[in-house]
């Protein structure tokens, strides 16, 4: 009898405990406002479309037990995603739509064969600069797809200043959205949104008002993804004892790399799971030696350069007329905004600036970036050029000032696919035809990384006057130890902080620290002061 009792009381409580879980459950279901912000955005929602969005929330909060397995995917991936989105200058609310594009699943695949987290096919991933292969898909790699879908947002916005568009142009494509919008919204900050409103954004605004609810961050494993940056070569299995866990853990986690298998040509990120105490990033290299190990190479073996060099009245850069970059008169960009914008601003025809720096119609202009406003020469003064990680053939047009044209016919290359870190380009001579472009193997390029001398820091009266320090610069640091050394790095273009972590071996908290930095917001030419180890 006492057996009966007990069972029919553990039988009860755990019905009743079921009941509340999923009456709790339901009682949280976020309700949609009839108007809320998105990105810079104020989007207001008639009735009829926000009975239509709020049966989507209360849909996506139907199952309790799915739910919550996905807002602990939630919990572990969205804190990359914000970071690398707000580094890439994109709003961070587009968070939301990794999750309704792959609900956070590395290896997921659509019926029109898209892959990966943010669901890119291949030749768009392609386009973002993602490496897919048989060995690499970073489609499957939080990170670096993360990065991808900031290029391509950032892309989408251009023409219509509208965060709204872009969106629907990641679904649709940025011809089908020029063709649904026109430009009827084009740099509108107001949205209204009915029940004829485009269905991918009403989805889209039911994912934004079902995961940001606090619910959601009750829904949590207490673990943390931890990244690390690895150089190969090396594998996996060679990773996980110094890591700490096993080579599964690492594949379930890491689906980006086919074989388990990391190559050399550049750092990869690396995630695995552990519980939740601060730790700061690490960078991995590899120790172990390879079946064809690359021969050392001195310093002076790797090139650096001082381009671009910029002459004339460096203080008044921003000013038309007034300095020369590489020779050629140009000026230097203060703000990000239109080439309208600019161009009205420094005496120049819009058409005109844009043929000679080789910019697309729809690019803004980027603050810091060094602009020609006479034509760009044919050769440079250089002969050749290392390709460092995150080198466009249009960035490395722009630092020598020659045109993009005969950078491509130089080297016979026709697009940015085919441009790979440690590729040695001809900038003065034309390359035979049939003539494999040579490439430095990662050990040497990567001493340029870490090395960076003068390499792309424009030489200026005001970098090379006594007691000013430039990107040449190290001397030991007073309160980091006697192996230390303090560099002052200058921002490029397309740097942000994890990446200029990965340079130098340190963490973006660390860099933060050393700068008072209250965010990971930086600007290209600004100073960042590096304690190297």
């Amino acid at each position: 009898m006492k057996k009966y009792s007990s069972n029919l009381f553990r039988f009860t409580f755990s019905l009743v405990l079921a009941f509340f879980s999923a009456f709790w459950a339901i009682a949280q279901v976020p309700q949609v406002p009839s108007e809320l912000r998105f990105a810079d955005l104020t989007i207001k929602i008639n009735e009829q479309a926000r009975r239509e969005i709020q049966s989507d929330v209360d849909a996506l909060y139907r199952n309790p037990t799915y739910f919550r397995v996905k807002a602990e995917r939630v919990n572990l991936y969205l804190p990359i995603v914000e970071r690398e989105l707000r580094n890439a200058g994109v709003p961070t609310d587009f968070k939301y739509l990794v999750i309704q594009e792959s609900s956070l699943v590395a290896d997921a695949v659509s019926t029109s064969n898209a892959v990966g987290f943010w669901q890119f096919k291949q030749g768009t991933a392609e386009e973002v600069f993602l490496r897919v292969d048989g060995q690499i898909d970073e489609r499957k790699n939080i990170v670096a797809s993360s990065q991808g879908a900031a290029r391509y947002l950032k892309k989408n916005n251009a023409p219509f200043d509208n965060w709204m568009c872009a969106l629907v142009a990641y679904q649709m494509g940025l011809g089908g959205a020029k063709s649904y919008f026109g430009t009827t919204y084009n740099g509108k900050k107001t949205v209204e949104v009915d029940r004829n409103f485009h269905w991918y954004f009403k989805k889209f605004l039911a994912h934004k008002i079902a995961f940001e609810a606090p619910t959601v961050m009750l829904a949590s494993n207490n673990s943390v993804l931890e990244e690390v940056a690895v150089q190969g070569p090396t594998s996996l299995k060679a990773l996980a004892p110094r890591l700490g866990v096993t080579e599964a853990h690492l594949k379930e986690y890491n689906k980006w790399t086919a074989k388990g298998i990391i190559p050399d040509d550049r750092p990869y990120s690396v995630l695995y799971l552990r519980d939740n105490t601060p730790r700061p990033r690490q960078t991995v290299t590899q120790t172990q030696p390879t079946e064809n190990p690359i021969p050392p190479v001195t310093v002076a073996e790797v090139k650096k350069t001082d381009f671009p060099k910029i002459t004339g009245n460096p203080q008044q850069a921003t000013q038309p007329n007034q300095i020369k970059v590489n020779d050629i008169d140009g000026v230097k960009a203060a703000v990000t905004t239109s080439q309208d914008n600019f161009t009205n601003q420094i005496g120049v025809k819009e058409a005109k600036f844009r043929r000679i720096n080789d910019l697309e119609k729809e690019e803004k202009v980027e603050a810091g970036q060094y602009y020609y406003t006479k034509p760009k020469k044919t050769k440079a003064d250089a002969e050749t050029h290392i390709v460092l990680p995150g080198e466009t053939l249009w960035s490395i047009s722009q630092m020598y000032g020659i045109k993009l044209s005969a950078l491509k016919s130089k080297n016979r290359i026709n697009n940015e696919r085919e441009l790979k870190a440690g590729m040695i380009l001809n900038l003065r001579d034309f390359r035979p035809r049939g003539e494999a472009i040579p490439t430095k193997p990662a050990t040497e390029y990567r001493k340029i990384i870490a090395n960076p001398g003068k390499n792309n820091v424009p030489s200026s009266p005001e970098t090379s006057q006594p007691g000013k320090s430039d990107n040449n610069t190290n001397f030991p640091s007073s309160n980091q130890g006697p192996s230390s050394q303090k560099i002052t790095h200058t921002v490029g273009t397309g740097e942000n902080l994890f990446r200029i972590s990965q340079k130098y071996g340190v963490t973006v908290d660390e860099i933060k620290k050393w700068n008072n930095l209250p965010d990971n917001n930086i600007k290209v030419g600004q100073k960042l002061i590096i304690n190297k180890p």
